[in-house]
């Protein structure tokens, strides 16, 4: 039985911001990157100058090196903080790192991957020799981009005798991810997404945060008519979803579908997923 219908549209979604919130974003360059949710953003923003002073997360550049994806949300006073781990395909948020406009950390990429789980379990960090010894060593840069940015991230740690880094665990308030299918409670399968990327850990970051989990698919499904083995993200974890214009939910910036990156689920022929198609 449906419990609760959380279909709603993106600027509905995104009024759940706040000004100072922290959001993960999901995306690898082109791959899996909720442009309906990002664009819903910059125009709320743009509108009501609301929410403002935000803290980006992200691994991957979810962006497209030009316009696309992170690159709409470059506006002052829009974002205050962004932790990435690849910044070369987000060149506008580079621009204000570059000018002391935000506060901007590069961490490794797969730092910020674990440091999502690590949040989901509300442990103190991740925990790596990765980055020992290079600019994101805290007895060098500490991975800061700019003279603004002063608070330290990142922790040198001696467990045992021995030196390792700590990245530091902080509240996700708002996770933006994505998926393909998704019924009424909000479960999601990702049967037409190149990659599943970190959406669960994410989405479970968020939730253990006790903030909002706000997904972005390209179809609906009927209620209970979801493969239980097919969910990537069960509906428990996420509090609304936004069916994405197909425009604005590409599978990679060079093809809309590319039938090669399909699984067998997505490229059989199945009921449910003509809803919302």
């Amino acid at each position: 039985m449906t419990l609760k219908n959380k279909i709603v549209s993106a600027d509905e979604a995104v009024a759940i911001l706040r000004d100072g919130d922290t959001i993960c974003v999901s995306g690898f360059v082109g791959i899996g990157t909720p442009d309906e949710l990002i664009l819903a953003l910059e125009r709320r923003f743009l509108k009501e100058r609301h929410p403002a002073g935000l803290t980006l997360v992200f691994a991957a550049a979810p962006g497209d090196g030009k316009e696309r994806g992170l690159n709409r949300l470059a506006h002052k006073g829009l974002v205050k903080r962004v932790v990435g781990g690849h910044w070369s395909l987000v060149p506008k948020l580079g621009d204000l790192a570059l000018n002391n406009e935000i506060e901007a950390y590069n961490l490794p990429l797969g730092c910020v991957s674990h440091l999502y789980r690590e949040i989901a379990a509300r442990r103190p960090g991740a925990i790596s020799k990765v980055g020992m010894h290079t600019f994101v060593d805290p007895r060098e840069q500490g991975g800061k981009l700019n003279s603004v940015t002063t608070e330290d991230l990142v922790e040198l740690i001696d467990i045992g005798g021995e030196e390792w880094l700590r990245y530091k665990a902080f509240p996700i308030n708002v996770a933006f991810i994505r998926g393909t299918t998704c019924d009424p409670n909000g479960n999601i399968t990702m049967e037409r997404e190149a990659l599943t990327l970190d959406n669960l850990a994410a989405a479970m970051a968020a939730k253990n945060s006790r903030g909002f989990v706000i997904a972005q698919v390209e179809r609906i499904a009927a209620a209970d008519s979801l493969n239980p083995r097919e969910v990537q993200i069960p509906g428990i974890l996420v509090d609304c979803v936004v069916l994405a214009d197909a425009k604005n939910h590409v599978q990679t910036l060079r093809h809309t579908v590319q039938p090669c990156l399909l699984g067998p689920a997505a490229r059989a022929p199945r009921s449910h997923r003509s809803h919302g198609a």
